[in-house]
């Protein structure tokens, strides 16, 4: 069989594999594919789906998405941002409409320095404005209105609390 040109997927995956101190068959078997195939991948015989290569990179704890670059199936700027992406959604110490809004600050800046939004921006990933957060409740600690200061709970503040006044 020749040889086919998979951005050296195959020695990549080899390297992967052996500092996983694993074998071809115990990753084999973690993987879900034959210890042949597997062989034929490595020796860049085979150009695998990118199934095989999530079931291989999780079986080896790296990136799909690295995977992906070394076969041809993603370029790097698009691993970049899917990267950028999941690790925003993934993070557990901010609520769903948070990880939104700032998946959609990020596609926001991406567009105004000159890159295309993407295509993995698909509507779920996008908050419409009438979700965004009241920007008054965000005020200091006093707003000084028409009517005079008023403190974060909307009462007013009386003379002690502003020396101003």
């Amino acid at each position: 069989m020749a040889s086919l040109n998979v951005g050296n997927l195959g020695e990549y995956l080899r390297e992967q594999r052996r500092n996983a101190e694993l074998s071809l068959r115990q990753l084999a078997d973690a993987a879900g594919v034959s210890n042949p195939y597997l062989s034929q991948i490595e020796r860049g015989l085979r150009k695998p789906s990118a199934d095989v290569l999530q079931q291989v990179a999780k079986a080896l704890r790296i990136s799909a998405e690295t995977l992906y670059v070394r076969a041809g199936i993603l370029d790097e700027k698009e691993r970049d941002e899917l990267e950028t992406r999941a690790v925003i959604l993934a993070d557990p110490s901010i609520n769903e409409r948070q990880k939104q809004v700032l998946l959609q600050i990020y596609e926001s800046f991406r567009k105004e320095n000159g890159f295309e939004v993407s295509e993995y921006a698909d509507d779920s990933s996008h908050v419409d404005e009438s979700s965004y957060v009241d920007e008054s409740s965000y005020a200091d600690d006093v707003d000084a209105t028409a009517d005079g200061p008023r403190t974060v709970d909307g009462s007013d503040a009386s003379p002690k609390d502003h020396p101003s006044s």
